[in-house]
């Protein structure tokens, strides 16, 4: 059967358009979303004969990605069989007792992934000792798992971010190898000249390294900027504005990999379709 042509919405200004591809994450197919019994009691993952690395074994337990697993061992918040391991490369073993912060944890073999519109004044953390609100307060409804931001958006950044429990997923989408697309609207204190546009595509030099831009493009006005990077280093975006003497006064992530805020109100979250997993895992 011939499929009928997409639509396409002729509201969005010209220069931040981008060619559909052919498998278009945002299609509506079926989500799967974990059943209430699945998200109350996730099923342990069997370890492997040879055991398996304690950072992994913690990301795996849906505390947080690998990355941040080191920290915590390094910081001595995990201990194996009641005894304190600093070693991120400790194997665990089958019939292992871990404690992370006193608590005992383990591997769990249901996903959860979930895509959130954030909204500012948010902290992309799982706590905040100030008592502010987190994205954890917008997906509290959705799922019982304990699931992690993949990357940070900064407190007042809004748009996408991606959490999950996954820590392999979390762990290649976050690294550069993979360089992943990430697409934003900046809007800027004033218009952006043109030499400067010209300086950012050629790449700047910040002070912790190069910062390439894989596309920068104006919006419907010249302080509104269209920018589509790869890099995911801490403030980037603001720090490529501001080296060059503007300021950021409204950032907004409209696009992750494939994934877009279609049909996704800011606050709101919804969990990925299994097309759209499949395709951010063929990126990693």
């Amino acid at each position: 059967m011939r499929k009928k042509p997409t639509k396409h919405n002729k509201s969005n200004p010209k220069r931040f358009k981008k060619k559909p591809s052919k498998k278009d994450a945002s299609a509506p197919i079926r989500t799967i979303k974990p059943t209430e019994q699945d998200q109350d009691k996730d099923q342990e993952m069997p370890l492997e004969s040879s055991g398996m690395r304690l950072n992994k074994y913690l990301a795996h337990a849906g505390i947080c990605s690998r990355r941040k697993a080191a920290e915590h061992i390094k910081n001595g918040l995990v201990s194996v069989n009641g005894q304190l391991v600093i070693e991120i490369g400790h194997r665990v073993q089958q019939g292992d007792t871990v404690l992370f912060q006193e608590k005992e944890i383990h591997p769990i073999q249901e996903k959860v992934y979930l895509l959130l519109n954030k909204p500012k004044n948010v902290i992309t953390t799982l706590k905040d000792e100030n008592q502010r609100r987190t994205v954890i307060d917008f997906i509290k409804d959705k799922t019982q798992a304990r699931v992690y931001p993949v990357g940070r958006l900064d407190r007042n950044t809004t748009g996408l971010l991606l959490m999950t429990n996954d820590g392999d997923f979390a762990q290649k989408l976050s690294h550069p190898k993979y360089k992943v697309s990430k697409v934003y609207k900046a809007t800027l204190d004033k218009a952006l000249q043109a030499k400067d546009i010209e300086k950012i595509r050629n790449t700047l030099q910040l002070e912790d390294g190069a910062a390439p831009v894989v596309a920068i493009e104006y919006g419907p006005k010249n302080n509104v900027i269209g920018i589509e990077i790869h890099i995911g280093r801490n403030r980037i975006v603001r720090r490529i504005f501001e080296y060059l003497g503007y300021k950021v006064v409204k950032l907004d992530r409209i696009r992750y990999g494939q994934l877009t805020k279609k049909n996704l109100p800011i606050g709101k979250c919804r969990f990925l379709t299994r097309q759209e997993i499949v395709i951010l895992k063929h990126l990693s």
